[in-house]
């Protein structure tokens, strides 16, 4: 079996972000020769993300109002986490997103279903982070 391995590393302009990476992955499994296997990719930073959903811009407007209703930003008070940092609510929403991916390998190719794209969600941007991409297989 072959195991390949790339840390990726990224830093966004703004606090939140969402990120298609699709690319980078198809880049890294290129780059591994890997041709029937797994394709892990997570998020190495408590409050960041990595998830499969569409590259559609009025769902990630959708997804960016739904996380900040379930846990908003402000005011930084209402968390107990704030104290040093005013990061809280970016945990909480790296706990919805997830963590990490894992898409299944088949002839080369990510096994994607309809509109499939990986991405990585950023919720407390403007320095840099760590993203692991490991694929395994044969």
């Amino acid at each position: 079996m072959k195991s390949y391995r790339k840390e990726l590393y990224i830093n966004t302009n703004t606090r939140r972000a969402f990120i298609n990476i699709t690319p980078e992955v198809v880049k890294c499994l290129n780059e591994s020769g890997i041709k029937e296997g797994l394709v892990l990719v997570n998020a190495m930073h408590i409050t960041a993300s990595v998830f499969i959903n569409d590259d559609e811009s009025g769902l990630h407007a959708d997804f960016e109002k739904w996380l900040e209703k379930l846990a908003p930003e402000k005011p930084h008070s209402q968390y107990a986490h704030n104290g040093y940092e005013d990061n809280a609510d970016a945990h909480l929403k790296r706990q919805i997103m997830g963590r990490e991916v894992v898409v299944a390998v088949t002839n080369g190719k990510l096994d994607f279903g309809p509109w499939e794209q990986i991405f990585y969600g950023e919720f407390d941007g403007k320095r840099n982070k760590r993203l692991l991409i490991k694929i395994i297989g044969e």
